[in-house]
C-alpha cells in the first residue's frame, strides 16, 4: 500500500488505521500493561524509564508502542479516574519489577520523574492539555503521596547494595509472588505482583510446552521456539523421566487417595499416613533414609498435646507448611539442612518430588513455598553465579517440575513404537521410543 507516493508495511498500516479507530479500554489497557512488562523484563532500565517517560509526563507518541500493540500513545484514557488508575497500574509494574530485581535506584529515579515535571512544550491539541491537566492532579494527590511513601524505604538499599550478577532476575516471577503475599506492601502493588507472577509463570509454560512439541518434529524449525530452561538438550529426556510416574500410581492418584483415606484421622495417626505417603514411591538410599527419619521426628514432635484431636483444615495446613519449612529454609535466612543434605549429594529431584507431594495434597500450601523459595533466592544471589551452579539447577527442576504437574496442562508419555514396553518399564535404552504430549487440563 502506498501513501502519499510511499510504501508502507502492514504493520504501519495497523498503526495508522489504530490512530483513526477507538479501542475498548480495558483491551487499550492490557496491551499497554503487557507492552511494560516486555520491556522492563527485556530493556535497560534507563531505557525503559525514558519510555515511560516519553508516554506519561511527554505525553509524546511512541514507535515502539505502536509496533508491539497497535497503540501509538496513551491517549485512550477518555476520562481522569482511568488515567490516575492506568498511571499508577504502570508505575507498580516498573517498581515490582525493580525491587525484584534490586535496582532500587531507578525506582528513585521513577519518583524524580514525577517530582520534576514541568511541562515544557505548548499544547497543541485538546488532548494534550488534558493530559497537562491530569498528570498535575495525580502528582498533587494522595495516590502519588501513597507512592512515594513506598519509594522512601529503598533509599538506604541504593546506597548500601553492591554490584551483583544479575542471574536471580531470571527467577523474578518466585519474588514477585513473594511481594503479593506481602501484608505490609500496598494492595495495589500486591495486585499488581501477583498478575505479574502468574504472566510470567504462563509464560513460561507456553514456552516450554511449544519448544516440546516443535523439538520432537522434524519438519519443524527448533529455533522459533527456544528452550526456556537452562537444563539444554537433555531437557526432553528429563521431562520423559518425570512423566514415567503416571496411571496408577501416578503423583495425582497418591494425592487423592491419600486426602480420602486421613479424612477425619487423629493428628497422630495423620502424621505416620502423612509420612508413608511423601515416601511412597521414592527409592530408599542412605540421603533419603536420612531425610525420612528427620522428617518423622519433624511429625512427631509437631503439636504433640494435639495428636488426639481429628485433622481440621487449619491443622492440615499448618502441618504442610511446616515440612516445606523443613525441606527448604528453616529460620528465614538460611537453607535448611535438609536442603543442603540432598542438594550436595545430587539429589534435587528427590526434594523437589516431597515439596509437589505436598503440594498435591494441599495447594493453599503452595503460596508458602513460593514466598520460601524466593528466601532461597535472595539467600543465594549474595554469591557468585558459579557458586549457586546447584541450587540453579534446582530452580531449572523445580520449574519443569511443577509446570508438568501443578499447572494447568497435563503432558502424558505416548508409545510411538508398538513393540516397546509400556511407559512404566521406560528406561534410558528406550526413551527415545516415547513422545512427550501435552493439552490443557480440563477442570473435574
Amino acid at each position: 500500500m502506498a501513501i502519499n507516493g510511499l510504501d508502507i508495511s502492514q504493520e504501519e498500516q495497523d498503526i495508522v488505521k489504530s490512530k483513526s479507530q477507538p479501542m475498548n479500554l480495558q483491551i487499550a489497557q492490557e496491551r499497554l500493561y503487557s507492552f511494560l512488562v516486555g520491556i522492563v523484563q527485556k530493556w535497560r532500565p534507563d531505557d525503559t524509564l525514558q519510555e515511560f517517560k516519553s508516554l506519561f509526563i511527554d505525553f509524546n507518541d511512541s514507535p515502539n508502542l505502536a509496533k508491539s500493540t497497535g497503540l501509538y500513545r496513551i491517549s485512550f484514557m477518555k476520562k481522569e479516574k482511568d488515567f490516575s488508575y492506568t498511571i499508577k497500574r504502570c508505575f507498580y509494574i516498573l517498581v515490582n519489577n525493580w525491587e525484584a530485581q534490586r535496582r532500587y535506584k531507578y525506582i528513585h529515579e521513577l519518583i524524580k520523574l514525577f517530582d520534576d515535571y514541568q511541562y515544557q512544550k505548548q499544547p497543541n491539541s485538546s488532548d494534550e492539555i488534558i493530559h497537562k491537566i491530569w498528570l498535575k492532579n495525580f502528582i498533587n494527590s494522595q495516590e502519588y503521596q501513597d507512592i512515594k511513601l513506598l519509594a522512601e524505604k529503598y533509599k538506604k538499599q541504593v546506597n548500601d547494595l553492591p554490584t551483583k550478577s544479575n542471574w536471580a532476575n531470571r527467577y523474578t516471577s518466585y519474588l514477585l509472588s513473594a511481594q503479593a503475599f506481602d501484608d505490609k506492601k500496598p494492595r495495589e502493588q500486591q495486585e499488581v505482583a501477583r498478575k505479574l507472577s502468574r504472566q510470567m509463570k504462563d509464560k513460561f509454560k507456553f514456552e516450554l510446552a511449544m519448544y516440546i512439541a516443535r523439538s520432537q518434529s522434524s519438519a519443524s524449525s527448533k529455533s522459533r521456539y527456544k528452550n526456556p530452561s537452562l537444563l539444554g538438550d537433555n531437557i526432553i529426556r528429563i521431562i520423559k523421566i518425570i512423566l514415567v510416574k503416571k496411571g496408577r500410581f501416578s503423583y495425582e492418584n497418591l494425592a487423592n487417595i491419600f486426602i480420602k483415606q486421613t479424612e477425619n484421622q487423629k493428628l497422630k495417626d495423620f502424621k505416620q499416613s502423612l509420612q508413608n505417603y511423601l515416601f511412597f514411591t521414592i527409592a530408599s538410599q542412605g540421603c533419603t533414609n536420612t531425610v525420612m527419619q528427620q522428617l518423622s521426628e519433624t511429625l512427631s514432635s509437631w503439636k504433640k498435646e494435639a495428636d488426639e484431636k481429628v485433622v481440621t483444615p487449619n491443622l492440615f495446613l499448618r502441618i504442610c507448611t511446616r515440612l516445606i519449612d523443613c525441606l527448604i529454609i528453616e529460620n528465614g535466612t538460611e537453607p535448611s539442612a535438609l536442603f543442603n543434605l540432598l542438594l550436595s549429594q545430587g539429589h534435587p529431584l528427590t526434594l523437589i518430588i516431597l515439596l509437589l507431594k505436598i503440594i498435591l495434597i494441599c495447594e493453599n500450601a503452595r503460596s508458602h513455598l513460593e514466598i520460601k523459595i524466593a528466601h532461597l533466592i535472595r539467600y543465594y544471589e549474595n554469591f557468585p553465579e558459579e557458586e549457586c551452579q546447584k541450587f540453579i539447577n534446582f530452580l531449572e527442576f523445580f520449574n519443569i517440575t511443577f509446570a508438568i504437574y501443578a499447572e494447568n496442562v497435563e503432558y502424558t508419555l505416548i508409545k510411538i513404537n508398538e513393540s516397546v514396553p509400556d511407559v512404566e518399564a521406560l528406561n534410558s535404552e528406550n526413551i527415545d521410543d516415547y513422545r512427550v504430549f501435552s493439552q490443557s487440563r480440563m477442570d473435574d
